[in-house]
């Protein structure tokens, strides 16, 4: 179960940054205006009348007044950002004067045994 959320969440937050929720919602509309323009008339003038662009349904128009306001939402937030003064052109790497290496451990040790917890962990995801 907490997989499976975890999952979906991933989906979402993809689905977001990805803006793909505004062509998800796109697709519901002319869905809806395809099938209400059917019950008017014949098939091409149904498909005709929902992809013209003349003839937007209200959640079309809803739509494409987000999709502009998050446009001008984020280019805004762009003139914001940050401006740091240049860095210097040249520069140059200086040994230090006194350089102390430090002794080699002895890496060998001694074996440390240690008995498997009983009973075994169980596995925290299935």
């Amino acid at each position: 179960m907490l997989l499976r959320l975890g999952k979906v969440l991933v989906v979402f937050a993809l689905v977001s940054t990805l803006s793909a929720h505004w062509a998800l919602l796109q697709t519901v509309a002319w869905t809806t205006m395809l099938a209400g323009n059917l019950q008017s008339g014949s098939l091409r003038d149904a498909v005709t009348k929902t992809f013209d662009g003349q003839h937007p349904c209200c959640l079309c128009k809803a739509i494409a007044n987000a999709k502009n306001s998050e446009q001008k939402n984020q280019l805004t937030s762009q003139d914001l950002k940050l401006d740091f003064l240049p860095a210097h052109n040249s520069f140059a790497l200086i040994a230090p004067s006194h350089l102390e290496l430090f002794p080699r451990k002895d890496l060998s040790g001694e074996p440390v045994s240690l008995k498997p917890p009983t009973p075994p962990p169980r596995p925290f995801f299935v």
